[in-house]
């Protein structure tokens, strides 16, 4: 990415605090069928940045606002800003306990993305509720899978077209 891109987004960005509540100790594993995800990518469209989760030549669309595009895309490029973002926060401070983001299950619930994020820490696992998009990005940080049900597949992706969107 280049450097400007970059300073332009973090010239952009203002603080998003995270939400996140146990749903349960069990992995969420999504029904019927899982797929995994097996590239994401971030561009800037006329709508705004968005985050494509892209699987068996299908694309799922989620739009996100600058700061989670800008965590995403520099977690994507091993890139580190020069001040920590809040996922980078949250992959420091699991770390220091010995703890890790073991996959990401992204749904769709009345029309809203959701992510349900499994954590381990020591022997416990955890599943948080989360925004689709700090789900992804912590996913992303800690190079876990991402996964979706075959039915959001097949019901939100999209074959992808040529459009009017820039690469981050």
């Amino acid at each position: 990415m280049a450097p400007y891109n970059l300073l332009v987004l973090a010239t952009l960005l203002c603080l998003v605090p995270v939400h996140a509540v146990a749903l349960t100790n069990e992995p969420l594993i999504p029904r019927p069928d899982p797929i995994m995800i097996t590239e994401v990518k971030v561009l800037v469209s006329e709508h705004g940045p968005v985050v494509l989760l892209q699987a068996e030549g299908r694309t799922i669309p989620i739009f996100v606002d600058v700061t989670v595009a800008l965590s995403i895309q520099s977690a994507l490029n091993g890139e580190q800003l020069s001040r920590p973002m809040t996922h980078d926060l949250m992959r420091a401070i699991l770390d220091a306990y010995g703890g890790k983001v073991t996959q990401t299950v992204i749904t769709l619930q009345g029309g809203v993305y959701v992510g349900a994020l499994t954590v381990l820490l020591k022997d416990q696992v955890k599943v948080f509720d989360s925004r689709s998009s700090d789900s992804i990005a912590l996913a992303i940080h800690f190079n876990a899978p991402i996964l979706v049900g075959r039915d959001l597949l097949e019901s939100a992706g999209k074959v992808p077209e040529q459009e009017n969107e820039t690469e981050l």
